[in-house]
This record gives structure tokens, C-alpha cells and sequence, in this order.
């Protein structure tokens, strides 16, 4: 039985709302790459050199990626409801197909502003990409089935971290883009590198996940039902992830240790690796997101009607946000007296129009953060007015 209009309207506004969040924050992350004094001189989450705000200036961006990619399989799950697997499975290979390559092409030029293209970045829309292709195949197989398989990815990836942690260890590049992702470049022919960031495995069980979650959204559950779930989940998530992160067992490669003081050890604990992401990584950041989505039921304020605009047009402003900062990047870089040669000239390894200890406080990137996202909302306000009013145009699936 398919679930009614009203019924997927308001499911679908609980998604948009915590994915336009996501996409907010994820501006914060990324305007901090461009504009911060110490963005490619110092490490944000180094506890010998961090401060409070800078830390969680980065760490709150941790959320971004696995909501994005764990509701990316949310809405493949409710896409189910309304096509055939068939469809969904060729719909999703080409999808994912076509997101591998705006990843290195459109975005790829957004990151460096370089039309050579001597590196070549593999980052979150290319994992995306990738998962939503493996899952096309995947989603011909029984419901169970495929919970098992996102549970044993998610839950069981870690183990490859021993391996990884023996002496000597080299990765190599199949193993960097299934699990490592230790930032090697690779020579793909004279000139031109790969960078690999975002190894797929994990992030494809991930999706799969989201993709199960989708069944809370069916009409076998009521909207109080879906909600007692995702608190009892998302707490439990939460109170896993400190169990085993104090254990420093399992779960990260990179073991918390005692700082200097109380609340930098805490920065410690919650310090998680996101490359690839851990499964304590995914707990402290799926958890909470469980808990928003719980509480996003029924919420209906100015906060939330902004943020659906960003979670209906998550695609389109992903690639507008990186445009928007580059370039505002490329003013400053200008104005500070540089040409367009010395900005083009950088190594290849660098991005372009963007010089390492150049930049600004962190106040003034959190006012060029917001700034970013106050030009953005009446862009994606109108693409998504195009969207709602143009349901006809199958190509818009695809943005």
C-alpha cells in the first residue's frame, strides 16, 4: 500500500530539513578551507594546537557528510515506494555513474580553480556516486539481506584498520579507494594526479543503511512510532559511542589519550577518525542525527521552512557553495596584491588563488560563512520553486 500525499509530504519535510542543515554547516567547513589564517598550516583537531572554538568550528562539520550520504539512502528507499527495482536499480547506475563524473569534473574545478586539472580529487559526491552504483545492484536482494550486509560494513570496516596499523604498511591504490584514503596521490598519466579522500566502502554501507531506515518512513509505522525509534536509537548510538570509545578497543584507529586539562581531553574523546569514517566516527554523528530527525516531525517554524529550501536543492547548492566561496576566495587573493598568474601558478597539490598562512581570523570566517549561505537561499529558493513547478522534466532527477 502506497503511503499517502500528505503522509510523504510531511516525511520527506523531517529529511529536507536535517539535509539542509547539513548543507548549511557543511558551508562552515569549507569557507574555513578557504578563508582561515591556519587552514593549510595547522591541523583544526591537533590538541596541541587547537583551540575550543576552532575545534568544534571543524568538528561540528563532521556531521555533514554521513547525513548527507545516510539520507541519500533515505530518499532511494522512498523512490522504492513509487518504481519497480528495476527502475530504481538503472536509475541508481546512472545516477551514481553521472555524480562520479560531475565529481571530477564540475567539482573537481570548483576545489582548485585549475583547467588543466593536474589533480584530480575523489571526495563525498564521488562516494555518493559510487554507493548509489553498488546499490542499484544491491537493492535486487531481499530487504534482510541488505541490512545484514550495511550492518557488517558499518559495524565490521574497523577490522581493516589492523592490517593498516602494522609496521610497514603500504596501502597501495585499490586499498586506498576501498578503505584507507590516506590522501596519496597517484599518477594517472605526466602531469595529472589522484587524490583519493573519500574511500567508498564504508560510506556504501552507510547509504545502505539509510536506505533500511527508509522502512520507518512506510505506512507500517505511525509518526509517534517513527519517532519513540529514532530517540531510542539515536541515544543508543550516543551512549555506544562513549562505551567503546573510553575502551579504546575498537571501533577507531586513533586511540583518545589524556590532555592538558578536563575539556581537552574530552575534545580528545570525541577526536574521531573521518577518513575513512570510523564506526565511532559514524555513531557520534548518525546518533544525534536519529534524534534531530525525531524532533523535526513535527516542526514548523521560520528556522526549518530555510532549511528545507537547502535540503530540496542539497545538489545544486553543493556545487553553487563551492563556486560562491572560490570566488570570493579569488577576490581577496587580488585585493592582497597577487596576480592571476601567481594564483594559477600554485603546485598541484595546492588550490589555486589560495596561499597557505594568507587568510583571516575565525570570527571573520564565521561572518563570511554566513554571509555565503544569506546569498545562496534565494538562488536555491527559486531553483526549488523550478523543481516543484517542472515535476515533468526528467533530467531534474539527476540534480
Amino acid at each position: 500500500m502506497q503511503p499517502t500525499l500528505s503522509a510523504q509530504r510531511k516525511r520527506i519535510t523531517s529529511i529536507d530539513i536535517l539535509r539542509g542543515l547539513a548543507m548549511v554547516i557543511m558551508a562552515l567547513d569549507h569557507t574555513r578551507d578557504f578563508f582561515h589564517v591556519n587552514a593549510f598550516t595547522g591541523n583544526p583537531l591537533d590538541m596541541a594546537t587547537t583551540t575550543p572554538a576552532l575545534f568544534f568550528t571543524r568538528w561540528i562539520t563532521h556531521f555533514c557528510a554521513p547525513i548527507f550520504v545516510f539520507l541519500s539512502g533515505t530518499s532511494i528507499y522512498l523512490q522504492s515506494l513509487r518504481k519497480t527495482k528495476k527502475e530504481l536499480s538503472l536509475f541508481l547506475i546512472k545516477r551514481g555513474i553521472w555524480l562520479i563524473l560531475v565529481e571530477i569534473t564540475i567539482v573537481n574545478f570548483a576545489w582548485r580553480f585549475d583547467p588543466f586539472f593536474h589533480s584530480i580529487t575523489l571526495q563525498v559526491i564521488w562516494a555518493i556516486g559510487m554507493s548509489m552504483v553498488l546499490l542499484g545492484f544491491i537493492i535486487r536482494l531481499p530487504f534482510k539481506v541488505i541490512l545484514l550486509l550495511g550492518l557488517i560494513i558499518v559495524f565490521g570496516h574497523n577490522l581493516l584498520d589492523i592490517p593498516e596499523s602494522a609496521e610497514g604498511f603500504k596501502a597501495g591504490f585499490l586499498w586506498d579507494l576501498l578503505h584507507h584514503a590516506n590522501f596519496n596521490f597517484y599518477p594517472i598519466v605526466p602531469g595529472v594526479y589522484l587524490l583519493i579522500v573519500y574511500a567508498f566502502l564504508p560510506w556504501t554501507g552507510v547509504m545502505i543503511l539509510g536506505y533500511c531506515t527508509g522502512v520507518f518512513f512506510s505506512q507500517q509505522f505511525s509518526a509517534e512510532q517513527r519517532k519513540k525509534i529514532f530517540v531510542r536509537i539515536g541515544w543508543a548510538l550516543i551512549v555506544f559511542f562513549f562505551v567503546l570509545r573510553w575502551s579504546n578497543f575498537y571501533g577507531d584507529p586513533v586511540h583518545w589519550s589524556s590532555q592538558k586539562n578536563g575539556l581537552f581531553t574530552f575534545l580528545s574523546i570525541l577526536n574521531v577518525n573521518k577518513y575513512p569514517p570510523s564506526l565511532l566516527y559514524l555513531s557520534i554523528t548518525i546518533g544525534p542525527s536519529f534524534l534531530l530527525l525525531a524532533y523535526f516531525e513535527n516542526v514548523k517554524t521560520w528556522f526549518t521552512e530555510k532549511m528545507i529550501v537547502f535540503g530540496r536543492t542539497a545538489f545544486f547548492y553543493y556545487i553553487l557553495h563551492l563556486y560562491v566561496i572560490h570566488l570570493a576566495t579569488t577576490i581577496c587573493f587580488l585585493a592582497r596584491g597577487h596576480s592571476l598568474s601567481d594564483g594559477f601558478n600554485q603546485p598541484s597539490s595546492r588550490i589555486n588563488f589560495v596561499l597557505p598562512g594568507e587568510g583571516f581570523s575565525l570570527w571573520i570566517v564565521w561572518l563570511i560563512w554566513l554571509a555565503v549561505v544569506i546569498v545562496l537561499y534565494p538562488l536555491c529558493k527559486r531553483y526549488d520553486t523550478y523543481k516543484r513547478n517542472h515535476r515533468e522534466k526528467w533530467w531534474l532527477s539527476y540534480l
